[in-house]
């Protein structure tokens, strides 16, 4: 497994890393024994990082019974604060994501998400009481732009960067990749299927079952469907065919393609990918060492053209 390193402040991850959205239950039940044996065979491949969050269902529970017998020494264990940012929250939240994980400690704690609702210095603050209480040993933040990442800097220094990049979503391109490039801050990128639009497991009016958030709301409200219906996501599903050829062309499975081409960017530290079974796992690690040529990347983007927006 090749390893890069966390910003200039942090330390040296797997370039692949275990996104748990899918194992708490976002995208349908899963049987727990699945969700720790997959957990486990990520780390047994070499899998550093995994990753999880305060509002991903039950996966911090999950993770807490998959790393007994020896396997927390073995990974670097990371987590978010979600949703609501007060003091209070923030303290409430590191308590409750320690008690359901099983530790002392996490190796990394992030904001989730940037609200307005709170003010940014009183976050991070708090964000910085609780590195300094031994709680975690590094701070990050998760789906900041730029300007937020240097208003953020402003109060407690962090080693990371958590936004959404994939094949369909590259808004990061332009402005935050050279922000996090220029401060040695380092990109865990998540979404690298694009929850399952880069799959090239759907076919035109694929309906998801109910207890999928992809069918409808997610736990917070948000409207996630209109990718995932309709004229769109045909539409995502065609782009996605031409990809899968070109993937065949080069050996790779649409998977394997999506995942390869988040890593082609030297600065992101670490694509982290979701599984649900031990076998995905398996699979996603072929996408690490794959390299493109000019020609490849060129064909991509032409390709890509041809996607609705994100």
């Amino acid at each position: 497994m090749q390893h890069r390193r966390l910003g200039k402040n942090g330390e040296e991850v797997s370039v692949l890393g275990l996104g748990t959205w899918p194992i708490g239950g976002a995208m349908g039940a899963i049987d727990e024994q699945i969700a720790i044996a997959t957990i486990r065979t990520a780390i047994d491949s070499g899998i550093t990082l995994i990753d999880t969050a305060q509002s991903y269902y039950n996966s911090e529970e999950v993770i807490g019974k998959a790393l007994k017998d020896g396997y927390r020494d073995r990974c670097f264990l990371a987590t978010k604060v979600s949703l609501k940012y007060s003091r209070n929250d923030i303290l409430s939240a590191m308590e409750n994501s320690l008690r359901m994980l099983q530790v002392d400690c996490v190796d990394l704690y992030q904001v989730h998400s940037w609200n307005p609702e709170f003010p940014i210095d009183i976050t991070m603050e708090t964000m910085q009481q609780l590195q300094q209480q031994g709680k975690t040993r590094l701070l990050g933040v998760s789906n900041f732009n730029a300007d937020q990442m240097q208003i953020a800097s402003q109060t407690a220094p962090f080693v990371s960067n958590q936004p959404c990049y994939n094949m369909l979503d590259r808004t990061i391109e332009d402005q935050d990749i050279p922000y996090c490039i220029q401060e040695g801050i380092g990109i865990l990128g998540h979404s690298a299927l694009a929850k399952g639009l880069l799959s090239g497991r759907y076919r035109p009016g694929h309906q998801f079952a109910k207890d999928d958030e992809r069918a409808g709301e997610t736990r917070t409200g948000a409207f996630v469907g209109p990718r995932f219906q309709g004229q769109r996501f045909a539409e995502y599903v065609a782009v996605t065919e031409k990809l899968r050829s070109m993937a065949e062309e080069k050996g790779l499975s649409m998977v394997q393609l999506a995942v390869a081409w988040m890593l082609r960017v030297p600065a992101i530290t670490c694509a982290l990918v979701g599984a649900k079974h031990p076998d995905q796992i398996r699979d996603h690690l072929k996408a690490v060492g794959v390299e493109f040529n000019a020609e490849e990347l060129t064909r991509i983007d032409a390709i890509l053209a041809e996607a609705p927006a994100y």
